[in-house]
């Protein structure tokens, strides 16, 4: 048997305040759009936003529906912008950040599970990896270097060949 230990290197940061300039605008971008997000049955608006390669921002936020399975994250949004509007472009930057209207919105977020594996696999087919600024409406701000880090041991298109 061997024990196979996988890292995450997360970079933590007080506040958006000690962010660098493009990250703290992205991450106020995604922070602004978290009032467009239709959320009316949990009250917990996610906003995000994505720097595109060619320096487009394009944002998007959770849908949810009465339907709960019909609902969709921010994350899964944005990247469905990002496929039908600039199809092949890679996303270089993205801001994940949630405002929970009924209570603390001061710890960093992390994309479910879905949208891991969502991240993970626009990851493979652009080739191009997904920076991930994770953060709250304030508080600690999380920088996880590329999306796949977060989804170890991911299901993809090479385990049905």
């Amino acid at each position: 048997m061997v024990k196979k230990i996988i890292p995450l290197a997360v970079e933590i940061y007080n506040s958006a305040e000690e962010l660098n300039r493009s990250d703290a605008a992205l991450l106020a971008k995604a922070r602004a759009v978290t009032t467009q997000a239709y959320a009316p049955y949990s009250n917990f608006n996610v906003g995000a936003a994505a720097l595109l390669t060619d320096g487009t921002i394009v944002t998007g936020t959770n849908q949810e529906n009465a339907s709960y399975p019909v609902g969709i994250c921010a994350e899964r949004v944005l990247l469905s912008a990002v496929a039908s509007q600039f199809t092949g472009m890679g996303i270089t930057t993205m801001a994940i950040t949630y405002h929970n209207i009924n209570g603390d919105s001061s710890t960093p977020i992390s994309p479910c599970g879905i949208c891991r594996q969502s991240l993970t696999e626009y990851e493979e087919r652009t080739h191009q990896s997904i920076r991930l600024i994770l953060s709250g409406m304030q508080g600690e701000v999380y920088i996880v270097e590329k999306a796949q880090q977060l989804l170890p041991l991911s299901f993809s298109a090479i385990n049905m060949e």
